[in-house]
């Protein structure tokens, strides 16, 4: 189940990565440009939205039965923070992206709530910005490729 999992989780990364950079670029041009608020581009969000949260799902799902999850009760906590290798795929990796699906949640509420265009599109792009962001920044790179 592991390595299914795992393959799954892979490949919906870049695709949601995908989307998220679009949905942020498509909020950048829309405040630059300002255009007014479509449908286009409320979905567009909301596929960012839930390509994010079917990430987390797929996360929480590999992190369960995960390989690694064992060196919790192996190592303790104390020796896993110590790792920074154990440490970066119990503790920072999950916390930090689930921090990201946190932030790409908000900016959705929040956007709902804003009547002017420039607003929603300033909004989507602000909180999906940082959710990209930190997500980009707890990418294991050498896995990722």
């Amino acid at each position: 189940m592991y390595p299914l999992i795992r393959i799954l989780y892979y490949y919906w990364s870049y695709l949601t990565l995908l989307v998220i950079i679009y949905a942020v670029f498509n909020a950048l041009m829309g405040k630059i440009k300002g255009k007014v608020f479509e449908s286009k581009d409320l979905r567009i969000s909301l596929f960012g939205l839930i390509f994010s949260h079917f990430q987390l799902l797929i996360g929480l799902m590999l992190y369960l039965v995960s390989p690694w999850f064992n060196q919790w009760s192996k190592l303790g906590f104390v020796n896993v923070m110590s790792n920074s290798q154990i440490r970066f795929y119990l503790v920072e990796h999950p916390f930090l992206n689930i921090i990201a699906i946190v932030l790409i949640t908000v900016g959705w509420s929040v956007h709902k709530k804003q009547s002017d265009p420039e607003k929603k599109f300033l909004r989507i792009a602000i909180f999906y910005g940082l959710g990209l962001l930190l997500t980009i920044t707890r990418i294991h790179w050498e896995n990722f490729r």
